[in-house]
């Protein structure tokens, strides 16, 4: 009597499609169990990522199919777990890391860091496990933003080879050369010292199971961009830009980069920062647009790049990062901006596995 009953739930369940992938969620394996006890069935749903934001459309989605193609007294329950695909190309040079993500900017000034520190942040908050190593040579700011400016860092020994380990602050693995150098300290190095660091940083960290790492690039073009590309095998990158003229002129060239042949980059999608401010008067709040208004979702749109959101201009989110307290740890106000971003990153990661599988 169980097997037909669970064979008649997994039918109703191929009713259900995946908002992302258009395809019915037991063709998809996302359907990982059906148990019946008595007259309650329990669903177990396998979701690509723990910051899935359609988890209780689908939940609702499988009770109400079961309650109408089955038996509408049945008390379900459906259950979300998570399983992030791992990139191949990774098992072998980085096995202890399912997907890298580079964030990357034309021009300085646009907040780059500021969206990777937060999404970053976002993502570690909605469950993922979540690396961030700020490959600003130059100019690393992930130690101020995470408020951890003045830790060291702890060395271990594995099969004979040293390996630094992460400092780990509100869910997130750090690294970033600024934890081994002075905070006043200039680092003036020439592109191959550079390049050469980024490598060690990458590999010579004790990196911890991490479904996502987000790498924070220097702006614009440069050696760190070539030797990332070439050292490790990227899931794809998240573009920042404002919405000025200038800015999207930049973005331009930094994705020509990425998208050349040698490179092969997938740009995962582009994030509008600084794109309005919040103003209040007699009880009304209205946007004002300082640098120009949709500048980045109609490139984005013009160059068939998924747009993932716009952050605003505000005042909270600089204080949050000057003070250590990344906002996205945060559940209301403007951290829910960096929550849907992350989300989305983490679809685009997921529809691009799974067209390559097509």
């Amino acid at each position: 009597m169980h097997t037909d009953l669970q064979q008649a739930i997994i039918d109703a369940l191929r009713t259900v499609e995946d908002p992302d992938l258009k395809q019915d969620i037991v063709k998809l394996q996302m359907v990982e169990s059906v148990e019946i006890e008595e007259h309650a069935v329990t669903v177990v749903l396998v979701l690509t990522t723990p910051a899935c934001p359609f988890q209780e459309l689908l939940k609702k989605a499988c009770i109400a199919a079961i309650h109408k193609l089955v038996d509408d007294t049945l008390r379900v329950q459906v259950i979300c777990t998570s399983k992030v695909t791992t990139s191949p190309q990774l098992t072998k040079t980085l096995p202890q890391v399912k997907n890298i993500i580079a964030i990357a900017a034309g021009k300085g000034g646009v907040g780059k860091s500021t969206i990777a520190a937060n999404v970053a942040a976002s993502l570690a908050q909605q469950g993922a496990q979540v690396g961030l190593l700020d490959a600003d040579i130059y100019g690393p700011s992930m130690p101020i933003m995470f408020g951890c400016e003045h830790q060291k860092l702890q060395i271990e020994v594995h099969d004979n080879k040293k390996y630094m380990v992460p400092l780990r602050k509100y869910g997130v693995q750090l690294m970033s050369i600024g934890f081994l150098t002075a905070p006043e300290e200039a680092v003036i190095w020439r592109g191959p010292m550079a390049s050469t660091a980024l490598r060690q940083l990458l590999y010579d960290t004790l990196w911890d199971n991490l479904d996502y790492l987000l790498v924070d690039l220097p702006p614009g073009t440069s050696d760190v961009h070539l030797t990332l590309s070439q050292a490790i095998a990227l899931t794809g990158a998240l573009i920042v830009t404002t919405p000025q003229k200038v800015a999207l002129a930049d973005v331009s060239k930094c994705i020509a980069m990425f998208q050349k042949p040698a490179i092969a980059i997938p740009i995962l999608g582009m994030v509008e920062n600084m794109s309005y401010l919040i103003t209040s008067h007699a009880e009304q709040q209205d946007h004002v647009h300082p640098f120009g208004h949709g500048g980045g979702e109609d490139f984005a749109q013009a160059h068939d790049i998924p747009f993932l959101g716009t952050i605003p201009l505000a005042e909270s989110i600089m204080q949050a990062g000057d003070t250590g307290v990344p906002i996205g740890i945060e559940e209301h106000g403007h951290a829910q901006h960096f929550k849907a971003i992350a989300s989305k990153l983490a679809q685009q990661v997921a529809l691009q596995y799974f067209n390559a599988t097509l």
